[in-house]
């Protein structure tokens, strides 16, 4: 792990506007499922996630949990073991599947009828429930309001000029004493057009500042052998915490 005393900041990296115009097309996100180009799964779960879990659940029981942008994060069966209620939203039914396929997990299916075209796929237990369909779309479903929101590989997934819009859909989802916590990369945005996209500490004030407090937990050089074909030599993940103001 890099001297996280000498971690990359927006300053370092001033053309943070290079980005701003990039698009990815939901049907992009759906073949890299399909090809299987999805190094943005992590097979063991979050290590930073792990670190800050007691953090994140202050030992409450049965909270609601959810996953924006889920794929098939093996974090969500670690909330439904402790006993949490857990909803993710994926446009990749073949993500999903392979989700509950990996985690030994039989399940149901039906169509989304506030949701032309969506489905929700359940567990045979009841305590997980993935969506799939836009993220955008979700809101007309009524899913109701979360205790927890954990948004890893989401915001910086999203493209930039969409931000905004996203970031009023996660906070209207939160309940009362909400805890959220964010990960976010930091990199020379010059070098690589994302996804994932780098997101600057001023960008996350601005979309979540007014309402949340925000607390930066950690910030980790998260470098690996596959980042270099992004062309960079240095990738920071910082994991922040929101929290009611």
């Amino acid at each position: 792990m890099g001297d996280t005393r000498a971690v990359l900041d927006s300053e370092e990296y001033p053309n943070t506007e290079v980005q701003k115009n990039r698009v990815l097309t939901l049907e992009e996100w759906q073949e890299k499922w399909v090809d299987h180009k999805i190094g943005f799964h992590q097979e063991q779960g979050h290590q930073l996630l792990k670190k800050y879990l007691d953090t994140f659940l202050k030992g409450e029981k049965a909270l609601t949990v959810f996953f924006p942008l889920c794929g098939k994060a093996v974090e969500m069966k670690w909330f439904a073991d402790r006993g949490h209620s857990v909803v993710g939203v994926e446009i990749s039914e073949l993500g999903i599947r392979e989700f509950f396929m990996e985690q030994n997990l039989s399940y149901s299916e039906e169509p989304v009828m506030e949701i032309p075209g969506a489905k929700i796929f359940k567990s045979s237990s009841g305590n997980i429930s993935l969506y799939c369909c836009n993220l955008f779309d979700l809101p007309r479903a009524n899913i109701g309001k979360f205790d927890r929101i954990w948004d890893r590989g989401a915001l910086v997934a999203v493209n930039p000029g969409d931000r905004k819009r996203y970031s009023e859909v996660m906070l209207s989802l939160t309940r009362p004493g909400f805890q959220y916590l964010l990960s976010v990369f930091s990199y020379d945005p010059t070098k690589h057009a994302g996804p994932p996209f780098y997101v600057t500490d001023g960008e996350v004030k601005k979309l979540f500042g007014s309402v949340c407090n925000i607390q930066c937990l950690e910030k980790v050089d998260v470098f690996e052998e596959r980042h270099k074909s992004w062309g960079i030599d240095q990738i920071i993940e910082t994991l922040y915490l929101f929290t009611e103001k």
